[in-house]
């Protein structure tokens, strides 16, 4: 291996048996790569492609079954001890003590490294200016927003200067603000001290910052190469088309990846819907009045996922639903949710301040906003999992100052975070959460048997809930969720740390369950899905900043078919540039 090479891995496999059984999972699956010294590395792939089983191997937490890893020029069995003292390593759950201060976390992490008080403080003052954080030194890490959690952990785990850092997607859950942040911080890293940054991440915009991208799914690598390199994949068969008047974007989008034999993708884009053919010779149906886009680094990787998928795997969910759009869409007159001044505090602090709104029966309504910004203390509020301070709110027809549990009846919830049992199989979750509901056992059979159908569950049945990959454990939360039928259906940022392929799969079924009348509550950090809702709300700092369908509020901002990330990041920006300065005249 020459110096360059930080990373060299040579049929690289990784085994792990399964329990009470003889047979094994292959995890990873002769994998050949390698890094370069000071370069910034992307690793892109689905659920249980092997990403953080790859991660914890070079990180020599794992030995290799078979082939050879070395990391800075070192085999990873039996130098463990001496590549850990080298390298950086921050897992998806970084282990922040929450509570102590900024400043005492970062000492605890120098001093569990040895790291000498007479170079602490020239360090640590860099990495607080570079992460943002040298004003709230004293402020827990417990009262941090997710995005400021990020930083603190990712300046933890640089309280020494490696030669290799690694990072198992730094900015899940981190709204895009935040994420623009921790890659500006990385990419300075990189100039600045020619550090090496192999990372894994969901968001493909990430990747393509970086000098090369590998590419994996079921344990084995599809492809590796620049994002230029990627991008390539797609030449000539970007296209994107307009939905009729009054169609929600995601019911053409649905339409379109239905049509298999000519599309393999499509998603929703600055009011329009990105699609990508099958083959580049041939051309979108007239009807579509579709005009060819440039290619980018995402469409690249779904073509390589599903050329593997058709090689190897079934269709990840089921596609017994279709769609139809009869060419008449309004939102219904019938009110699911109303919201009147509400206010949320705690203490002296006032997380949610005087917010009004309505949601609509059958209505997709996403909740927007940075990390911090109240969303999620406004959604625990409509779930009726938070008492409101004052204001009124009304769920499903009930107000939730004197019958939560009724309106309880009518809802449906999906955690951040993965909630169920994890030791419970799969249908003993649903058992124990269809007689928490109160089914009867006729009713709940029936359900049982629709859910484990709807979400492609079957087969899992008998496994622990807590260890299904990440993929499927938000497909038993949703299953949990609607089991009981419920009027509304709230999702707190569900589709947190999941790849694109599963994202596509996972808001198919939102279009299903809408079309059928379910209202729809959503939160997000990932700003396209924006695109799939019928209207937003965008707040941030308590205050409700925008309202609308994704089309009003970008020709509000006067950018008719941008993003909705760089719509998002225009309103927040604006509106603290406005409050900046009118603290200022106010003094």
């Amino acid at each position: 291996m020459t110096d360059a090479k930080i990373i060299l891995a040579e049929h690289l496999t990784k085994e792990f048996p399964i329990h009470r059984s003889t047979r094994k999972i292959t995890a990873l699956h002769e994998v050949d790569f390698s890094v370069l010294k000071g370069t910034l590395t992307a690793l892109i792939g689905p659920d249980g492609a092997g990403k953080t089983t790859l991660m914890r191997l070079i990180a020599g937490l794992m030995e290799p079954s078979a082939g050879q890893l070395l990391v800075l020029g070192m085999k990873t069995q039996g130098n463990e001890q001496n590549i850990q003292n080298r390298i950086s390593y921050m897992p998806q759950r970084f282990g922040l003590y929450e509570d102590l201060t900024i400043q005492e976390n970062m000492n605890l992490y120098a001093d569990l490294h040895g790291i000498d008080k007479n170079v602490r403080e020239e360090r640590f003052s860099h990495l607080l200016e570079m992460t943002g954080l040298k004003n709230f030194t004293e402020r827990q890490a417990g009262k941090l927003s997710g995005g400021m959690k990020q930083k603190l952990g990712l300046a933890c785990t640089l309280v020494r200067s490696p030669e290799l850092l690694l990072l198992d997607e730094p900015t899940v859950g981190v709204d895009p603000l935040s994420r623009r942040e921790l890659w500006e911080i990385l990419q300075q890293l990189v100039k600045e001290e020619a550090l090496s940054v192999f990372v894994s991440t969901a968001y493909m915009e990430e990747a393509a910052l970086c000098q090369e991208v590998l590419v994996m799914n079921a344990g084995r690598l599809l492809k590796r190469g620049t994002p230029a390199d990627l991008c390539s994949i797609a030449k000539g068969r970007c296209y994107k088309a307009w939905p009729k008047a009054n169609m929600p974007t995601r019911i053409l989008q649905t339409m379109l990846l239905d049509d298999k034999e000519h599309v393999v993708d499509a998603v929703p884009e600055g009011g329009a819907v990105r699609f990508i053919q099958q083959n580049e010779k041939e051309k979108p149906r007239p009807e579509l009045n579709a005009e060819p886009v440039e290619e980018r680094l995402e469409d690249g990787f779904m073509i390589l996922l599903h050329q593997d998928k058709r090689k190897h795997e079934k269709n990840s969910l089921s596609k017994k639903n279709k769609i139809f759009f009869s060419g008449e869409y309004s939102l219904s007159e019938k009110v699911d949710i109303e919201v009147r001044d509400l206010v949320r505090k705690f203490g002296d602090f006032t997380a949610v301040a005087n917010t009004s709104f309505q949601v609509h029966a059958g209505e997709v309504f996403g909740l927007l906003g940075p990390n911090g910004a109240g969303k999620t203390t406004t959604f625990r509020m409509l779930c009726g999992l938070l008492p409101i301070t004052s204001g009124f709110l009304r769920v499903a027809g009930v107000d939730l100052r004197t019958a939560r549990t009724q309106a309880r009846a009518n809802i449906g919830y999906v955690a951040q975070k993965f909630s169920l049992y994890g030791n419970l199989s799969v249908r003993e979750n649903l058992l124990f959460y269809g007689g928490a509901y109160g089914m009867a056992s006729k009713r709940l059979k029936r359900r049982m048997e629709e859910v484990l159908e709807e979400f492609q569950l079957n087969g899992q049945e008998d496994k622990a809930a807590g260890e299904l990959p990440g993929g499927f454990k938000q497909r038993l939360s949703m299953a949990v969720a609607l089991l009981h039928e419920p009027k509304i259906l709230f999702l707190d940022e569900p589709t947190s740390g999941i790849d694109p392929l599963a994202r596509r799969d996972f808001w198919r079924q939102i279009t299903v369950l809408a079309a059928k009348g379910t209202t729809i509550i959503i939160t997000t950090h990932f700003m396209e899905e924006a695109e799939y809702c019928d209207r937003i709300m965008i707040q941030d700092q308590g205050k409700l900043l925008a309202i609308g369908a994704p089309q009003e509020i970008r020709e509000k901002v006067g950018t008719k078919e941008a993003g909705m990330n760089e719509v998002f990041i225009k309103i927040i920006e604006n509106a603290r540039e406005r409050k900046r300065l009118g603290e200022k005249y106010d003094r």
